[in-house]
């Protein structure tokens, strides 16, 4: 046993590592891709163009790069962005764009009339969850009311990672802790699909077989293997969503254990020792039978990084722009000289689930600069992220250790104020690749060649972000708490 292969399809780029059997990068690879965003509030991929298309142009470069036959991978796994929602035909060709996880709310009106019909206490206990701009059982009903003739033409309906197994093996299966977001058409008790709590949504055979993340479930085709570069045969795992790969990327392992992921979203994973039962956050299976996850996450994170260099940094090169803007940042003081910033830029998801809320810069006068709107940005993201944490220690679950993931770790603006603003140290891993390098565990452990707890000698502790309590964080913390509940009335009546 040699090698195995991590993909995963994130909301802007694509990224691909092979591992050897001692955690060793072998090879890495990246691609870029757009998030569509039609109108306001919706946000899509193209499945062939946005994540196979990805796939195969990473795989081929991995196996360039590295001088490694087809033949020394022994196993493949894939992650990707989720959960969304893919409508195929009985060919297996996407009939839409897919439409994406909790960043999209084009069904809130659906998530509205299953709630009030089911009962959010019912969806608590059957579901683990309440129905949210996250849960898929609505972006189906309303694929259904509003694209009626694209319904008919749908044999399956699939997620992210499912889309590539099936284009990888011809078999159509999802993760556990995936199908767990399909509320209200997964049953936490059973693990498997159900349609008694809503049976107008879609024919349950037309959802994929549910499996555990790290269970083969097909191996490599002949047709897949002629434009992927792999051998024919090879194993491919069921994979998952891309924050839980990303999990396990950093040893989050046991219950207490908390990642969170600084992506494009900000996305925060713990282990538990049972369901947690609370709207404000969701519930899953964890990826291996017999544990539970309890999740949260904002909408727009590093996303709004993004926006802010497209829009108010147009005067620096690509490449320049986000270490300028960070200096900027980091030459204005904690709390901005003042400036708050509501980080809802497309709605959010946990804990307040609003998707009518949206995002605001407060308090400007004519002294302030560039720098002090980035860091208030950067502040506004980890105040909604305190605010989950908050949720999370009302429930007296709060985190055993925290483990920091993802590109935003770079942002030392970004991850001290997280840190400043909660109180909590983070845990930075050696390997901060994320997704896909979980993914080459996942496919590790799938072949037997390792156990869970080998990932601390894959990936050993780098460094930790030491929390410094700051009074102008807990001050400001409460006025942005403030903020919202006295503007959700004027963001929800401008709409748009």
């Amino acid at each position: 046993m040699t090698h195995t292969l991590g993909v995963d399809i994130g909301t802007f780029e694509s990224k691909g590592v092979i591992v050897d059997h001692q955690g060793a990068i072998v090879a890495q690879a990246t691609r870029p891709h757009d998030m569509i965003v039609p109108q306001v509030g919706w946000a899509e991929h193209r499945a062939d163009e946005d994540w196979w298309s990805d796939f195969v142009a990473i795989s081929n470069e991995l196996l360039e790069r590295s001088g490694i036959a087809p033949t020394a991978i022994d196993a493949v796994a894939c992650s990707a962005i989720g959960p969304c929602m893919l409508p195929l035909d009985r060919d297996g060709r996407p009939l839409t764009n897919a439409v994406l996880y909790g960043v999209d709310g084009r069904a809130h009106r659906e998530v509205e009339e299953l709630t009030a019909r089911i009962g959010e206490d019912v969806l608590l206990d059957r579901c683990g969850n309440a129905l949210t701009s996250q849960s898929v059982g609505p972006k189906i009903l309303w694929l259904r009311r509003e694209r009626p003739e694209v319904f008919a033409q749908t044999a399956q309906i699939v997620t992210s990672s499912s889309y590539l197994v099936y284009r990888l093996t011809g078999e159509f299966t999802i993760d556990h802790y995936t199908a767990a977001n399909f509320s209200p058409l997964y049953d936490v008790g059973t693990l498997s699909w159900s349609a008694d709590l809503a049976d107008d949504i879609v024919d349950l055979d037309k959802l994929p077989r549910p499996a555990w993340s790290a269970e083969i479930v097909g191996a490599v085709t002949p047709e897949a293997a002629a434009v992927t570069g792999l051998a024919a045969g090879t194993p491919v795992t069921t994979g998952t969503v891309d924050a839980a790969a990303e999990a396990v990327s950093v040893g989050v392992s046991e219950s207490g254990d908390m990642m969170m992921m600084y992506g494009s979203t900000i996305f925060i994973i713990m282990l538990v020792d049972e369901r947690v039962r609370d709207g404000r956050l969701w519930y899953a299976p964890w990826l291996f039978e017999g544990q539970h996850a309890s999740m949260a996450g904002l909408t727009t994170s590093g996303t709004l990084t993004h926006w802010f260099r497209e829009h108010l940094a147009r005067d620096l090169s690509r490449e320049e722009a986000f270490p300028i803007l960070t200096a900027e940042a980091a030459e204005s003081p904690p709390g901005a000289n003042g400036l708050l910033a509501l980080p809802y830029f497309s709605g959010e998801r946990t804990p307040i689930h609003d998707p009518l809320a949206r995002g605001t810069f407060f308090g400007l006068n004519l002294t302030h600069t560039r720098g002090d709107m980035y860091r208030a940005l950067l502040e506004g993201i980890a105040f909604g992220t305190n605010h989950v944490l908050d949720t999370y220690a009302e429930l007296g679950q709060p985190p055993q250790r925290l483990f920091a993931v993802g590109g935003g770790t770079k942002n030392e603006v970004w991850i001290g104020a997280t840190s400043d603003v909660s109180g909590l140290d983070q845990i930075v891993r050696e390997k901060t690749v994320g997704a896909s390098y979980g993914d080459a565990f996942l496919a590790a452990l799938a072949i037997g060649a390792l156990e869970r707890g080998d990932i601390g000698t894959w990936n050993p502790v780098a460094s930790t972000v030491v929390a410094e309590p700051r009074d102008v964080y807990a001050h400001q913390y409460r006025l942005f708490r403030r903020l919202y509940e006295q503007t959700k009335d004027i963001a929800a009546a401008l709409g748009g």
